[in-house]
């Protein structure tokens, strides 16, 4: 009898540790791979709004877009802005319209977030250049919505320098006909062939730090690549399992004990 319960102590005994090896991995593998959440939040009253994830692994960047309220069937430009050279840029408000005709256009946005860091396109270049390739950018479905996911290579200074970037959505729709044109805002400041309604900001999000269970609405492909491994809560849950672990093993150590000091007990009574 006395044997078994040895048996069963040394089983449990072997838990915490194996469970802590595994939590301390984790936690290794977070390091490394760390993975970041943006909340878009809507700009010049378009009502659009999202949650956006990026996840680093060495110098390849995944981008994980879920988004609404967008113009339905129309392009929208969207970029990675900011500094990686430590400057502090946020997300702007209403009272950045400085030329006051109710239109927050990008130029009177940029100096709040910052000049273009990485275009983020379907395919093909990913640079600032890229900036207004409509024709490279996802498409709004005909309910608003936009999905998007694309893995790119960035630059040291990117990975070095994540927290400081943050991701704007453009494009707006002031006359509510259901596409961008010149009679709703004019003709952009960026590019006079195109109406200013593609290019005005629609939602901004900064980096919201390491995340630890938020991921895009709807969920997110994880498959095999970058970021794949990272399970959200995966640190958390390896602390909290090893705990438990522990716990039983107290438990289980107090009652043998108990048993132990009962039967000496009983014994001497004889």
């Amino acid at each position: 009898m006395m044997s078994k319960r040895t048996g069963r102590i040394a089983v449990l005994a072997a838990l915490p540790a194996a469970l802590l090896t595994t939590c301390v991995a984790s936690t290794a593998f977070a390091a490394e791979n760390p993975a970041f959440q943006i909340d878009l939040e809507q700009l010049n009253d378009s009502g659009s709004r999202g949650t956006a994830m990026l996840s680093l692994r060495g110098r390849e960047l995944t981008v994980w877009i879920k988004s609404e309220g967008m113009v339905p069937g129309q392009p929208s430009a969207q970029h990675l802005h900011g500094s990686t050279e430590g400057r502090d840029f946020h997300c702007p408000d209403a009272s950045d319209d400085t030329d006051g005709d109710g239109i927050l256009n990008n130029t009177e946005a940029t100096k709040d977030y910052g000049d273009i860091n990485i275009s983020l396109t379907t395919e093909g270049e990913t640079d600032a250049g890229s900036g207004l390739a409509v024709d490279r950018m996802p498409v709004a479905d005909k309910e608003g919505k936009i999905t998007y996911k694309r893995t790119i290579k960035v630059s040291q200074d990117v990975v070095d320098n994540i927290k400081d970037l943050h991701i704007v959505q453009h494009g707006i729709d002031r006359n509510d006909n259901g596409e961008y044109d010149v009679e709703g805002a004019g003709k952009s400041e960026l590019d006079p062939k195109l109406p200013q309604e593609a290019t005005a900001p629609t939602n901004c999000g900064v980096v919201k730090g390491a995340a630890v269970g938020s991921i895009p609405v709807g969920g997110i492909e994880t498959g095999g690549g970058p970021g794949a491994a990272l399970s959200p809560g995966a640190v958390t849950g390896g602390a909290v399992a090893a705990a438990a672990a522990a716990g039983a093993l107290v438990v289980v150590r107090r009652r043998t004990t108990t048993s132990s000091a009962a039967t000496a007990k009983t014994a001497g009574a004889a």
